[in-house]
């Protein structure tokens, strides 16, 4: 027999609330990415319920790090339920092993130099028997719902893949690397006048996604830094054909 509590929850003030209001929750490709693993193998009728939990503001707080999760969710009882969600974090030798996989990639490496999540990324991680998104999560809450997942670890799983809609580093700081570890690691293998981004920790970004209140009038998705002649940079033309093909590249680098 599944537990269910069909109780209203105690409403919050202050709460994270997720930025869609109807329909699917995340909006870039990593983002859904990991949505679709959930839909896929969590049931329904839970993740139903969750997504409502994530646009009410049920949600007080989640943390993230290396390998997990946790959060704070407002159910119909006073304590709030603790929530907890573990995947594998990657040690050193590993990302020594991705962080060589993606710097033999030009364009990958000058991507992620720029900001941005190459979808080719998933391939790097394949290549090497591992995963970026995680096939199976090790999830607990201190609700008596026996289901899988509650509708508590739902909402949190939700806002989780809302804040990878904002920042995609997360993803890989929750496996264990931090953005400012990854990119320092490429910086140091890219050419001298490879595209940079300013560094921002990784604690005051997290910081700035999980603001109490948080509303549709949260900041949108940071803007990535892109340069305008990212081709020029990656694959410079030759010597004697430089002056005529230049113009070309800033074209289609600016496109």
């Amino acid at each position: 027999m599944v537990w269910y509590d069909g109780a209203q929850p105690i409403k919050v003030e202050g709460g994270i609330k997720a930025r869609t209001r109807r329909g699917s929750i995340g909006s870039t490709w990593w983002s859904r990415r990991f949505i679709d693993i959930l839909e896929r193998v969590c049931d329904k009728g839970r993740l139903s319920r969750g997504r409502a939990y994530a646009r009410q503001g049920q949600v007080l707080s989640i943390d993230l790090a290396a390998g997990e999760a946790r959060g704070a969710v407002q159910g119909s009882r006073r304590d709030p339920y603790e929530v907890v969600i573990r995947i594998e974090a990657y040690g050193e030798p590993r990302w020594a092993a991705i962080g060589e996989a993606i710097a033999a990639q030009a364009v990958h490496r000058a991507k992620l130099l720029a900001g941005e999540m190459p979808a080719e990324i998933e391939e790097v991680f394949a290549a090497l028997g591992i995963d970026l998104f995680p096939r199976d999560l090790d999830m607990e809450c201190s609700c008596p719902d026996w289901g899988f997942p509650c509708k508590h670890l739902s909402a949190v799983l939700y806002l989780l893949a809302e804040s990878f809609d904002d920042d995609p580093f997360l993803v890989l700081a929750w496996r264990g690397r931090t953005r400012e570890q990854l990119l320092g690691s490429l910086a140091e293998d890219a050419p001298a006048d490879a595209p940079r981004v300013d560094d921002v920790p990784f604690a005051d970004r997290l910081a700035d996604f999980y603001a109490p209140g948080a509303t549709a009038h949260r900041p949108e998705r940071r803007p990535s830094a892109a340069a305008s002649d990212l081709l020029l940079r990656v694959f410079p033309p030759p010597a004697g054909l430089a002056g005529a093909l230049e113009p070309a590249y800033r074209r289609l680098g600016d496109a």
